[in-house]
């Protein structure tokens, strides 16, 4: 398996990657600011792509541990990007949140690259100070302090979704690096509670928080998405109505191209092509942990269990919120939804892991070749 997770992870990301510009294809010409142009964001995605192909070479060709000996410069650039998205020349507001920055037409979104950053720095540090996981202050308060820094910018930009992501993510590389679970549970307890107090003091994401508990009375408002989005699930059925055929991109869902883009592959491919996507995502993250287990240090372990952990978590929100199993998150479906820099960074993640795996295929683990050695060593 673990010879071949590259091939399939590779192979799955392809497939995600072609759905994702076939369905933007047909949704493209119906989205905010195309004027009617089919081609309008399908020339916007490819360009992206363009640029995440390459990123993702360019991450697959770099020696990953470049990383561990740079994360600071990534990890201040993420800071001074999000610090910039609240200084007016720069900020870009959307939906009632500061979380992108705006140069000449150009919109990018810091806390994608930030993502990225957060696991840069908790491999990089929990591989330093591996004998210290378990202990109060290094294995627990410091790297919660610096990842703190990140998060406190994402939650003032009231981006309640990628702070989820984020925590989540920095939860499971913690837990795989062995730090105390007791501090962990209580790490736990505390950012529900606390996103939870968040959700309900912030009057948007109040607001949508009400709309998932009593979906029928704020199906106009709060919850139209959510609504429209069970409808073109339920318009769809198993076979779909046919690509193209689609009615809840003629303007009745918003954002069809992007959050919402997965009832779209619903509506139109049916309940087929849903369970494709999510099959697909399943293959990613098994071949992402497979490669994070056959790493060749614990810098390699971390990094790729941090990658996996952020491309699954987001896939799960994002499928959460289209299906009403979670509140509206605002996080887009890594591959398949258009957003610039989610494509990029997603794109650069699966670059790392193959980075990952190519070293860890060519140069086994030095504890695996002190095992070859010791079966291999005759008795006498």
């Amino acid at each position: 398996m673990h010879r071949k997770s590259a091939y399939i992870l590779f192979l799955a990301v392809l497939g995600l990657l072609a759905i994702g510009i076939v369905i933007l294809f047909s949704t493209g010409a119906f989205a905010r600011d195309s004027q009617g142009d089919v081609y309008f964001y399908v020339r916007k995605h490819a360009l992206w792509l363009g640029i995440g192909l390459v990123a993702c070479i360019l991450a697959a060709l770099v020696d990953y541990h470049f990383w561990q000996r740079t994360w600071w410069i990534w990890f201040a650039l993420s800071l001074v990007g999000l610090a910039l998205c609240f200084l007016p020349p720069f900020r870009h507001r959307i939906n009632g949140s500061w979380r992108w920055l705006e140069f000449h037409h150009f919109t990018c979104q810091p806390s994608e690259f930030a993502k990225i950053a957060a696991v840069f720095f908790l491999a990089f540090w929990f591989s330093r100070y591996e004998a210290e996981s378990k202990q109060l202050w290094r294995g627990f308060v410091l790297p919660l302090a610096v990842i703190g820094l990140l998060i406190a910018l994402i939650v003032t930009e009231v981006d309640l979704g990628t702070t989820v992501l984020i925590g989540a993510t920095t939860f499971i590389v913690m837990f795989i690096a062995g730090s105390n679970l007791a501090l962990l549970g209580g790490l736990s307890l505390g950012g529900i509670g606390t996103i939870l107090f968040l959700a309900t003091h912030i009057a948007e994401r109040n607001s949508r928080l009400m709309a998932f508990l009593h979906p029928e009375q704020y199906k106009l408002t709060a919850g139209l998405q959510q609504m429209q989005a069970l409808i073109a699930w339920g318009s769809g059925g198993i076979g779909g109505l046919g690509l193209g055929n689609g009615r809840q991109k003629m303007s009745y869902l918003p954002y069809a191209h992007t959050d919402f883009i997965f009832p779209i592959i619903g509506e139109e491919l049916g309940l087929r092509f849903s369970l494709l996507v999510i099959f697909l995502f399943v293959l990613i993250i098994i071949c992402g942990l497979t490669i994070a287990l056959h790493a060749r240090d614990r810098f390699g372990l971390l990094l790729a269990s941090g990658i996996v952990s952020l491309i699954a978590f987001q896939a799960a929100i994002n499928i959460g919120v289209v299906t009403s199993l979670l509140p509206n998150k605002g996080l887009p479906l890594p591959f398949v939804s258009y957003g610039g820099s989610n494509l990029v960074v997603a794109l650069f993640a699966v670059g790392l892991l193959l980075n990952i795996y190519r070293q860890g295929v060519l140069e086994p683990p030095p504890r695996q070749e002190m095992a070859m050695r010791v079966r291999v060593t005759p008795r006498i």
